[in-house]
């Protein structure tokens, strides 16, 4: 059965549409996304809940993909120490063909069944950590492999597809199936079904975060403070939360290197 991400365009002949034509039929056929991930809601509050258990207690989250996949898994984790202060170890992105593949294709890397699971194995691995295979097909050999392997010593297990039944999901305990259905060029997965793979990314990461304290009221207290702009902002949270004078709130936020720390001595005072 064919895969619904690989089913044909509902448009043709893209070559002779006019630009704004192009840009008008991807933007209708994107505005479904957002209502195909509404349909999996329950499947994703499940899989953050689970993962949110073990890293209470410890536990890491590592992402494994191939291509586009791998990389919005490496984005994602990736962003993660300089939004919530975390350790670049705790949410890990691992991507087929290993760094490289980040920037250009690895050629069948995406085919090796065994290699996820070396990847992971790198890290030490333990029961507390968790591990979410993004595949848009929902049959990419590394992350069919990893996720098996995964189980079998014991770590969770959760997905983010974008076709139903697939082979991916069946290896997970907690699959998340995005259907989004055929892409404006078709087969391209790098369009909708990769805009839902991000979406979703974005929620277990903020959501996981959230969950484990490093964000408060809707402010990233443990932001790192690597760029003018975020000294800023962190400034700002002071001022309104402590509600002193700029500089002075942008003296302690210097003197102490994170929101947190700021509030916590004030308060504490």
């Amino acid at each position: 059965m064919q895969s619904t991400t690989e089913q044909n365009s509902y448009f043709d002949n893209l070559e002779q549409l006019p630009l704004e034509k192009l840009l008008e039929n991807m933007n209708e056929l994107d505005k479904s996304v957002p209502f195909a991930i509404e349909k999996a809601m329950p499947q994703i509050t499940l899989l953050i809940t689970e993962i949110v258990k073990r890293m209470k207690k410890g536990g890491r989250l590592f992402y494994i993909g191939a291509g586009t996949s791998g990389r919005l898994g490496v984005v994602d984790a990736s962003e993660c120490p300089p939004t919530f202060g975390v350790s670049h170890d705790l949410v890990i992105g691992l991507i087929a063909g290993g760094d490289a593949a980040i920037r250009k294709a690895v050629e069948f890397a995406e085919d090796n069944f065994e290699q996820a699971w070396k990847d992971i194995s790198m890290y030490q691995p333990t029961k507390l950590d968790s591990i979410v295979g993004i595949a848009a097909s929902g049959r990419t050999p590394y992350v069919i492999g990893g996720l098996e392997t995964a189980r079998q010593h014991g770590l969770l297990t959760g997905c983010i597809v974008c076709n139903a039944d697939s082979k991916v999901a069946e290896k997970s305990e907690f699959p998340i199936e995005i259907i989004t259905g055929a892409e404006f060029v078709t087969g391209s997965t790098r369009l909708k079904a990769g805009t839902a793979q991000k979406l979703v990314l974005n929620m277990i990461s903020t959501a996981t975060m959230i969950q484990l304290g490093k964000v408060k009221g809707n402010k990233m207290i443990d932001m790192q403070l690597s760029n003018e702009k975020l000294i800023d902002r962190g400034t700002k949270m002071i001022v309104e939360t402590l509600n002193i004078d700029t500089k002075k709130a942008k003296e302690l936020l210097l003197e102490y290197g994170s929101v947190r720390a700021v509030i916590e001595r004030e308060n504490n005072r």
